[in-house]
C-alpha cells in the first residue's frame, strides 16, 4: 500500500438511539445509529412504531382533503 493516501483505521464506539453502545473499527471518528440489535423488531420480537421525521403526519395532510370528499359521500 502506498503510504499518506489510505484513511486512518481506528477503534470507535458506535452509539443507537436505545443506548447501547458496540466497538467496531472505521474510519470515521465516531458513529450514531437509530436502531440496533438490541432493539430492532427482528432481533428482540416486539415490534417497536419508529416514526422518522412525522411520516404518519405528512400523510394524514396530504389525504386529508381526499378523505374529506370520502366522508362528506358517505352522508
Amino acid at each position: 500500500m502506498k503510504d499518506g493516501i489510505h484513511p486512518e483505521y481506528r477503534n470507535i464506539t458506535a452509539t443507537c438511539a436505545c443506548g447501547n453502545t458496540i466497538e467496531l473499527g472505521s474510519v470515521m471518528k465516531e458513529m450514531k445509529v437509530e436502531i440496533c440489535s438490541a432493539c430492532h423488531p427482528y432481533f428482540t420480537g416486539k415490534q417497536k412504531l419508529v416514526d422518522s421525521a412525522g411520516r404518519i403526519e405528512k400523510f394524514k395532510q396530504r389525504y386529508a382533503k381526499h378523505y374529506a370528499k370520502v366522508e362528506k359521500g358517505k352522508s
